[in-house]
């Protein structure tokens, strides 16, 4: 994702693409003031050797990224390959010091880039992989006590997702979760974000299947149907699918994508299935059946099958966010921005999963955040 992103933008930047499934480029955001797309800067943390650059020519060979896109960005990959620092994976045995200490040296990483670049604001966006739902533990919620075990060597109170969220803060960078992982999610995090005046936003970016449910749920309630049940089955391979093959990990992704369905239909059966087919690779088949009851106890019956290169999906939303973040952060914003759960299968702090109404709330947040800005 983040590597089909990477050439996306430079693309776009370069006049080699238009920027096609870019919220912000259609009004009222074409006219808000936004950084450009050439005036953004693309750097980061991973923990695998595989290199943008090598990603997007497997991606060539695929089928998904054309190979004149992949020459004529190659030297903007190379330039971000550049930027990337190692990130932090418990699991790897590299970090034998404090979960404070990593988080200062991602931190320092990020200020680095910023100043190198001289940057105006950094914005962190993560698109790690999945993890497993995270258990409460009484650190959570308490700030003091979270920062006095951050400082023990002896103990990770943290995932690795909220490492970096608590990196990003003390960089002063914006923050978005476009995973299901529990990042910014932890509330003593989230009251740090915005006591420290940083703009943050999640949960777990809304691209395919979900989003086309959150459209079209709200239209069976409009006419009055009840919605009796919705099933549905997603089919990928990737990273992803070896990730959610994991039934730990895949626990948190199932949560994030009917949450929102079960609130807009009122209905409890809204079954769900991930499964893994290795040679699917990017591309994602998402199939849906609903079970509607219509007048006089009438049936109704509706099949949906999605089918798309996933990262397609995604990269053009974590654009947007990267733009829309930084438009906050310089409007002072400070915590979560509910107004950008439009982007998100489960947003912090909002109960709005109404497609139709997320956008209306996004377009009226942007007309009054960049006149806020540009006064």
């Amino acid at each position: 994702m983040a590597s089909t992103a990477a050439v996306g933008l430079a693309a776009i930047a370069e006049g080699q693409a238009p920027p096609t499934g870019c919220v912000t480029a259609r009004e009222p955001f074409a006219s808000a003031g936004l950084p450009g797309f050439a005036d953004l800067v693309v750097g980061g943390h991973d923990i695998s050797s595989v290199t943008m650059t090598k990603r997007a020519e497997c991606l060539v060979e695929t089928g998904m990224i054309p190979p004149r896109l992949l020459a004529a960005t190659h030297d903007a990959l190379e330039r971000a390959d550049a930027e990337v620092r190692p990130g932090y994976d418990p699991r790897g045995g590299t970090d034998d010091t404090s979960q404070q200490a990593v988080a200062e040296r991602l931190a320092a990483d990020i200020t680095s880039f910023r100043d190198r670049h001289e940057l105006a604001r950094v914005v962190v966006v993560d698109l790690s992989s999945t993890e497993a739902p995270v258990a409460p533990a009484p650190e959570h919620d308490d700030l003091d006590a979270l920062l006095t075990a951050l400082a023990d060597p002896a103990r990770a109170v943290l995932p690795a997702s909220s490492v970096s969220a608590y990196a990003a803060i003390l960089a002063g960078a914006a923050y978005a979760a476009f995973t299901p992982s529990a990042g910014m999610g932890i509330p003593a995090l989230a009251r740090l974000a915005d006591e420290r005046g940083i703009p943050v936003a999640g949960q777990d970016g809304k691209t395919g299947q979900t989003w086309l449910r959150t459209v079209l749920a709200p239209a069976f309630a409009a006419r009055g149907l009840k919605v009796l049940s919705w099933a549905g089955t997603n089919l990928l391979g990737g990273g992803d699918g070896a990730t959610l093959a994991d039934p730990d990990a895949v626990r948190s992704k199932l949560a994030t994508k009917s949450r929102g369905l079960t609130a807009l239909t009122g209905s409890e059966t809204t079954p769900l299935h991930i499964d893994n087919v290795p040679d699917l690779g990017d591309i994602k088949v998402a199939w849906d059946h609903v079970h509607v009851e219509g007048f006089l106890g009438s049936r109704l019956t509706l099949q949906t099958t999605w089918s798309a290169h996933d990262s397609m999906l995604a990269a053009p939303l974590v654009l947007d966010l990267a733009r829309l973040l930084a438009l906050a952060h310089a409007a002072g914003i400070s915590g979560t921005v509910q107004e950008l759960g439009f982007f998100f299968k489960d947003p912090w702090d909002s109960d709005v999963h109404d497609a139709a109404e997320q956008a209306r709330v996004l377009e009226e947040w942007v007309r009054r955040t960049s006149a806020q800005v540009g006064s």
